[in-house]
């Protein structure tokens, strides 16, 4: 898998590459997302997950990094004809507020379009309020319940209808 850049360098400083779920730089910010969902939940995320969801021409894993250090990470994966599931967005804590999460989910978006999906769905938690805020004004809406945390009391379910026109621009 290519590891060029997915989108130049922006305003914030952060650089977009594609990678493999089981790549050590996703895998260590993955245990940082564990981790985190440890101490917001009491144990980790148990949403099956497999790492070939991630590659294309399905899906995807992108690493938002600044110089040289990784600080983000997130993914789509195949969850309906036509629908993508947007899992595993993170940001490492010394580098939230920066718009690095905004970022990525755009370009998250702007992949998931050129995969040929037209609406993305995610699924988060109620002691996630930044994800959810973010989530909300970025244009998602909520939506049924579904996989593995359906009948999970502090689970959210988001969606929206992906503008395919900015792909043809």
């Amino acid at each position: 898998m290519s590891t060029a850049p997915t989108a130049d360098r922006d305003q914030t400083g952060l650089f977009i590459r594609a990678l493999r779920y089981s790549d050590p730089v996703v895998r260590a910010l993955e245990t940082e997302l564990q981790q985190e969902y440890v101490e917001r939940y009491g144990d980790h995320d148990e949403t099956p997950v497999e790492p070939d969801e991630f590659t294309p021409p399905h899906g995807q894993f992108l690493v938002g990094f600044v110089g040289n250090e990784p600080v983000a990470t997130g993914g789509f994966r195949r969850h309906d004809d036509g629908v993508a599931e947007i899992k595993r967005m993170y940001v490492a804590h010394e580098h939230r507020g920066g718009g690095h999460a905004r970022r990525l989910l755009a370009e998250l978006e702007a992949q998931a379009i050129r995969a040929g999906y037209r609406r993305v769905v995610l699924e988060t938690g109620v002691r996630q309020p930044e994800a959810m805020s973010l989530y909300s004004s970025s244009g998602y809406v909520p939506a049924e319940p579904f996989g593995h945390y359906v009948d999970a009391e502090l689970s959210r379910f988001f969606t929206k209808d992906l503008d395919v026109r900015l792909d043809d621009a």
